[in-house]
């Protein structure tokens, strides 16, 4: 059961903004090993045309997760991060921040939404599974020269 938290949409105009960026590069650092993360170019990450970030705080203003997605295409999306705090796993957080981004995704009027994940990491590839995606192809050496990566995608009805 997810403990009480709500996502919000980054707005560069938000008082908040330096903040927020602050503890979401921390948990990136955090979480991703250097070459997967995106500490260094966060800033250029969110300044790109056709992407988003949706980011969970707790009652008491903490960032527990977040979620970046972007739409290079009038056809299809990507899920480019989702990462929870290490000790707020296992409570929703990750499926809320998830079905946040494939909304604002089916949004954009897409097709199809994709993401990449490592087939190890077991919790990751039961919620993506959960919510629809589908194993497309495997990606050998994708993240480094031993770890490769499920490309995965999920298809919205055409109704």
């Amino acid at each position: 059961m997810a403990s009480v938290a709500v996502v919000l949409e980054l707005q560069r105009n938000s008082k908040d903004f330096a903040k927020i960026v602050e503890e979401i590069v921390k948990l990136e650092k955090k979480i991703f090993p250097k070459h997967e993360s995106l500490a260094r170019s966060f800033d250029e990450e969110l300044r790109k045309n056709n992407s988003g970030l949706l980011y969970m705080v707790d009652v008491h203003g903490e960032v527990v997760g977040y979620a970046m997605y972007c739409w290079p295409s009038s056809l299809s999306a990507s899920i480019t991060k989702l990462a929870v705090k290490e000790s707020r796993r296992r409570q929703g957080h990750g499926e809320a921040l998830l079905k946040a981004a494939i909304q604002k995704c089916r949004t954009r009027n897409v097709h199809r939404v994709s993401l990449h994940v490592d087939p190890l990491r077991i919790p990751a590839m039961g919620l993506y599974k959960k919510l629809g995606f589908q194993v497309d192809s495997l990606i050998k050496s994708y993240y480094s020269p031993d770890r490769d990566a499920n490309r995965m995608y999920l298809d919205f009805d055409s109704s």
